[in-house]
């Protein structure tokens, strides 16, 4: 991606800020604070549900107010795998509540099997930052990895839904919003306990297809070696 001299120098302080940010056990809003010095709407990309084999993989985009400061309202707030899911639902509604703009996005399986994993992925988080409006002045990337589709500057950071604030807040809606499609899901296709495991392949989970087979909201290129696939 091409940014001027100014963005890249911008971009380069920012790095060195995420590194020592990764020192803290604590998700604060200190990056973004760093951020905001220089930018105004700085937003947080996190997704859900790559690893499953059948539903859409989630992106959500958060971008709280500049210089925002959170309440006890969102004490806790962390990746959302080391949250139970009565507290990702309500740390999903304290978010919405207290964001500038949310965005939540999805890429189906059928996307997933034409695309793979990772360009549905890509597919997905560009979909949930165009429709932010205005759009963000700065994304901040959970992962390694980012393939845009608008010219704004952006960071990716390993680990950074439990590092900045805004992306452990994305990474909370991201994966709420994939629960309950797939809970839906359960009431369509009740012999897949897609309530409990959410599409991931369990052991029950690997039974149920072999015993019922796959449904339309299965991946097919997600093989299963179990099952003799290759």
């Amino acid at each position: 991606m091409k940014c001027n001299l100014y963005y890249l120098t911008f971009l380069i302080k920012a790095q060195i800020f995420i590194i020592f940010a990764l020192h803290s056990l604590a998700v604060t809003t200190d990056n973004e604070e760093k951020f905001w010095r220089d930018v105004p709407r700085v937003c947080g990309i996190d997704e859900a549900g790559r690893g499953p084999l059948a539903g859409p993989v989630v992106a959500a985009a958060v971008v709280f107010p500049r210089n925002f400061r959170p309440g006890p309202e969102l004490d806790g707030l962390n990746d959302s795998k080391q949250l139970s899911p009565a507290r990702r639902q309500q740390l999903a509604q304290a978010v919405r509540s207290s964001a500038l703009m949310v965005a939540v996005a999805e890429a189906g399986p059928e996307e997933i099997d034409r695309l793979n994993i990772f360009g549905a992925t890509m597919l997905a988080m560009n979909r949930a930052v165009e429709s932010l409006v205005p759009l963000p002045s700065l994304l901040l990337i959970d992962g390694n990895r980012f393939r845009p589709a608008l010219p704004i500057p952006y960071i990716t950071i390993v680990k950074g839904d439990a590092s900045v604030f805004s992306i452990a807040a994305a990474s909370i809606l991201a994966k709420t919003h994939r629960d309950s499609i797939m809970s839906e899901a359960a009431g369509t296709y009740p012999e897949y306990g897609f309530e409990h495991h959410f599409g991931y392949p369990t052991r029950k989970h690997i039974e149920a297809i072999r015993t019922y087979g796959r449904t339309p909201i299965h991946r097919s290129s997600f093989r299963l070696r179990e099952l003799g696939e290759k």
